[in-house]
Parts: structure tokens; C-alpha cells; sequence
């Protein structure tokens, strides 16, 4: 398995209540499988997919990637990992201002040296989510679908052994959303492992397994 979670758990306090963002989740996802994490807004999917991503810490349980655990890892480990081997499409726009598109569909490279020039393979993932013209404008120029499209050819620059996507196709038409699934599809094809959370039960066809989140809990259908 490329990634398993074992009965992890995020719980906050709201005044002298405390809640389970996400309550004991577990799950397991292989090498080429394409997963998707279907639910209503706010039951928990974004901080499931955080703590996946080591972008937050498990209040109890223990998040594996390739068979380690990513709590015993220091906090350069765990960058280090997610910009060579993890690619994370976030759900709010995470591009940087004064970078054009292809300056930040190279961020992962420019972050981490690596002895490869990244420009080709950059302009060849904006080709294929359809942005290729756009290379040289900056975010402010481009629609919320197409700053969408930027995170996703980004995530995809290191060819990442698991991709994890939250609301990936959220700001996009039909036909756009369509493709962007099919290139989920394909690189799943290929051998990257693609776990996708949503609320859009129309996004899940074709993917191998659909699990489900309410307050806080999952359940694969």
C-alpha cells in the first residue's frame, strides 16, 4: 500500500464544546488505485486529507506512506516528501501572484533542486489540462477554472507516487471537469495512486472505490 491511515482523529474545541472533525478514519489506498471521498461540506473531508498530506498532525491513530510513519518524521522529511512523491491539489486557489503560470507549475522544482530542467515537462501538463497559451500570464489574468488547472498540472510536475485532490473540480464547467477526470484516470492508469474528496457524486464515476464522510466518519459504500 502506497498509503494507509489507521483509525486517525482531528478533534477541536469551540468554546466548552469540543467535536471530532474526524473521528477514527482509516482507509487504504494501493499504488494505480483511484479513490474518491464523497460528502456534504464540513463533514470532515479537507481535515482528512490535511492530516494525509502531513499538513496536520493526528490527534490519535498514525498516517503510513510507503510503509512509514510520517509522525517520526522531521519536518524536512515530511516537505521533502510531499514535493517529490505527494502531489496535493488544495481547495482554495494556491497559486502566488507575482509568478506567471509556468513559473508556478515549476514551484516544486525550484523548492528541491533537481538535476532534471523542468520547463518541458511543465509545458507539457498545462497542454494537457488545456492552459498551454496561459503559460506566460499571471493568475491575476486567468478565471477560477483555470487557476484550478494550474494547481493540477503543479501537483502533477514531480510525477508524484499519490496525488491527493480536495474539490479538484469545484470551480469548473462539465466539460472541463470531464477532462480533468480523465487525466485522474490515466495517471492512476499509469501507476499513481489518486485519492479525490468531493462533494459532486457525478465526479465518481469510473474511479475503483467511492468511500463516504459524515461527521467525521467514513464508511466505503
Amino acid at each position: 500500500m502506497i498509503l494507509e491511515a489507521r483509525a486517525i482523529s482531528k478533534e477541536y474545541r469551540r468554546g466548552d464544546t469540543t467535536f471530532f472533525a474526524v473521528d477514527r478514519a482509516s482507509l487504504s489506498i494501493a499504488k494505480g488505485e483511484f479513490v474518491c471521498i464523497v460528502g456534504r461540506s464540513g463533514s470532515g473531508k479537507s481535515t482528512l486529507l490535511s492530516m494525509l498530506a502531513g499538513l496536520l498532525t493526528p490527534d490519535a491513530g498514525a498516517v503510513l506512506f510507503d510503509g512509514r510513519d510520517c509522525a517520526l518524521l522531521g519536518d524536512e522529511a515530511i516537505s521533502r516528501l510531499r514535493n517529490t512523491r505527494l502531489g496535493y491539489i488544495m481547495q482554495g486557489y494556491s497559486v502566488l501572484p507575482n509568478f506567471t503560470v509556468l513559473q508556478n507549475v515549476i514551484l516544486p522544482h525550484v523548492l528541491f533542486k533537481r538535476e532534471d530542467d523542468p520547463y518541458e515537462k511543465a509545458l507539457a501538463l498545462l497542454d494537457r489540462v488545456g492552459i498551454r497559451p496561459l503559460a506566460d500570464q499571471y493568475p491575476a489574468r486567468l478565471s477560477g477554472g483555470e487557476l484550478r488547472r494550474v494547481s493540477v498540472a503543479r501537483a502533477l510536475l514531480p510525477s508524484p507516487d499519490l496525488l491527493l485532490a480536495d474539490e479538484p473540480t469545484g470551480d469548473l464547467d462539465a466539460e472541463s471537469a470531464a477532462a480533468i477526470m480523465r487525466l485522474f484516470a490515466e495517471i492512476a492508469a499509469a501507476g499513481t495512486a489518486v485519492l479525490m474528496v468531493t462533494h459532486d457524486t457525478e465526479a465518481t464515476k469510473g474511479v475503483d472505490r467511492v468511500l463516504t464522510m459524515r461527521s467525521g466518519r467514513l464508511a466505503e459504500d
